[in-house]
């Protein structure tokens, strides 16, 4: 054993590895992201970690591994999950051999995300259990456990940290590489009785797992990682906290050493410890429930607090003494506290006085200085000026062409949407001109099959595919057009083109958008063209290739018309006094301000 300073996300790739995992797969997606990274830079070599081109393709990677006995993991956002729901529903009947554990994180606030959705709710709905860690320590431990009990009871088990979890950071006591699991793997056993799921086998696994979770309600009530916490003083009290992952932690840290309360930290909130629970509800009056995101320990106990008949007041989120949506943090935790405090003992509430703080300057997120898809949407924007348009959006980097002055994005559901609603509007409406944007990452983890069926369905559009040869949101991750692996090692690309071509796309044009009047011109004539038709906008990443050289303006040139600033909305791009002027720390030298100039008063890049 070794003590490490670690991020959450690195605690859960190495409890991983302690584990023994055979093969770790997943799509990039803030929270989760470092953990496969982790798993590719400190996993041995005959571990097979790889980035899949979107999220059910991993989880089919990995039940493929954990069928053949190997240890599996997939990683994953929650909204992810929303992508592998297929295979996960079935593989809940069809159970694994080797365990299999889903690392999915939530994102309570949401910080980076589309939803706030609950996965502990995705787990009751599939009937798969779920690990829920407070801490990073936790998590690192955790994970272990959930694969020794995925394996136990042959199922897939869901591994739910939050942001808090994943991010946050912590020195413990880790395992040696000589002290992870070497089990020796079975390999796969034809069976068709077992792995091929047809409705009678269907029915009976069904049956099968709605015993298998009743029992399980028991034996998770002795997990040591749930537990009830006896009040200070012990017995007589009247009042307890229900908490889960990070919101247990948030809980200790306002309570007082002396306080009065049984607290009750639920770890696996589905299945449901349900004897802990009724142990925990013994001689209460009444109790709050503090959680994120969805009141699913508030709901577990009202179900046991009806079946056993016990007179228990449950709070929270139903009740509104708890917020229904966005993160929980320890001031709103304490204030909820103290607010149930008051109200079981009749005080009023007492505020602490709040430390008036500075206003903070408004900061919306914006396109990096020298992004090219801000040079992309302009060349679209210019080209397409007075014509009935729709742009339709797509997740990642270029969701913030949305923001004025760009304002290119007129609808974002979620990742490859954008594709099929610009055909939904097309249908409709044959005289809009319908654009579809999709990054080169989200091309291959959910883009083919939409232009497949805009080509098959004879819808009119144009995609415009903003190619900056990464996954720039998420932290530069490869993909298949990038020729590379995780472990950085060289590959055959896949090329978006061919793929494009071999669809039957007639007019397929690769550009790059700081060819800037070519690139309007050529916007202009592929969108007269008929059907199905792409533009790909090729130019790398700025975070990952900036240019030597940096733009500036002549100051004895420049007319003071600040067209460079309102039409591009540069962070580089400044006013002084009446003149534009370009910060040479944010400058990257990509040119656009210098092709958008009236006055040529801009020069000295170099673009890419």
């Amino acid at each position: 054993m070794h003590s490490e300073f670690l991020m959450g996300n690195e605690a859960i790739a190495l409890g991983a590895l302690a584990a023994g995992v055979n093969l770790a797969a997943g799509y990039p997606g803030t929270p989760s992201t470092e953990i496969l990274e982790t798993l590719a830079k400190r996993g041995a070599e005959d571990i097979h970690v790889e980035w899949s081109v979107n999220e059910k393709a991993g989880l089919e990677v990995a039940a493929g591994a954990a069928y053949s006995g190997a240890r599996a993991l997939v990683t994953m956002k929650q909204v992810g999950l929303n992508v592998a729901s297929d295979p996960l529903m079935s593989l809940a009947y069809i159970g694994v051999k080797g365990g299999m554990v889903l690392v999915v994180a939530d994102d309570p606030g949401p910080i980076s995300s589309q939803t706030e959705q609950d996965t502990r709710t995705f787990g009751m709905y599939a009937k798969i259990p779920v690990f829920d860690p407070s801490s990073v320590e936790e998590a690192y431990e955790m994970i272990q456990e959930a694969f020794d009990f995925s394996e136990r009871y042959g199922t897939p088990v869901i591994f739910r940290p939050t942001t808090r979890i994943d991010h946050a950071y912590a020195s413990f006591q880790i395992k040696d590489p000589d002290e992870y699991d070497r089990t020796e793997r079975e390999g796969f056993v034809k069976d068709s009785s077992r792995w091929v799921i047809f409705p009678k086998l269907s029915l009976r696994n069904h049956a099968a797992i709605e015993k298998r979770n009743q029992k399980l309600t028991g034996v998770l009530s002795h997990y040591s990682r749930n537990r009830v916490i006896p009040a200070a003083g012990g017995a007589g009290t009247k009042r307890g906290i229900a908490a889960n992952g990070i919101s247990s932690m948030y809980v200790k840290e306002n309570l007082s050493a002396n306080e009065p309360i049984r607290l009750f930290h639920v770890a696996t909130p589905f299945p449901f410890p349900e004897e802990m629970a009724v142990a925990f509800l013994d001689g209460l009056d009444e109790v709050l429930c503090v959680e994120e995101l969805d009141p699913v320990i508030e709901r577990a106990l009202l179900a046991v607090c009806g079946k056993y008949h016990l007179p228990v007041k449950i709070r929270g989120k139903l009740t509104g003494d708890m917020p229904s949506a966005g993160e929980n943090t320890v001031d709103s935790v304490g204030q909820a506290m103290r607010a149930f405090l008051a109200k079981r003992t009749g005080a009023a509430e007492e505020e602490k006085p709040k430390e008036e703080m500075p206003a903070l300057p408004v900061r919306p997120p914006v396109l990096c200085a020298g992004c090219p898809h801000r040079a992309s949407f302009l060349a679209v924007k210019e080209a397409m000026k007075g014509k009935k348009t729709i742009y339709c959006g797509d997740i990642g980097c270029y969701t913030l062409g949305n923001a004025a002055p760009l304002d290119m994005c007129d609808t974002c559901l979620c990742m490859g949407a954008g594709i099929n609603i610009a055909q939904g509007v097309f249908h409709m409406d044959p005289e809009v001109k319908c654009f579809a944007f999709v990054g080169d990452s989200t091309f291959f983890a959910s883009g083919i099959t939409g232009v497949i069926n805009a080509f098959y369905n004879q819808a009119d559009m144009t995609l415009v595919v903003l190619d900056n040869s990464t996954t720039a949101m998420t932290g530069h991750q490869p993909h298949p057009g990038t020729g590379r692996t995780i472990r950085d090692e060289v590959v055959q690309s896949v090329s978006i083109g061919k793929v494009l071509r071999a669809i039957g796309l007639q007019t397929v044009v690769t550009m790059n958008p700081f060819d800037f009047p070519q690139a309007i011109e050529r916007v202009r004539e592929v969108a007269e063209e008929p059907g199905v038709k792409a533009i790909l906008f090729q130019s790398p990443c700025v975070v990952r290739a900036r240019p030597a050289a940096k733009s500036r303006v002549d100051e004895d040139q420049c007319i003071g018309c600040q067209r460079c600033i309102r039409q591009l909305g540069c962070p580089a791009l400044v006013l002084h006094g009446k003149k534009a002027f370009i910060e040479s720390s944010l400058c990257t030298g990509c040119t656009l301000c210098e092709s958008v100039c009236p006055v040529h008063a801009i020069s000295g890049g170099q673009k890419l």
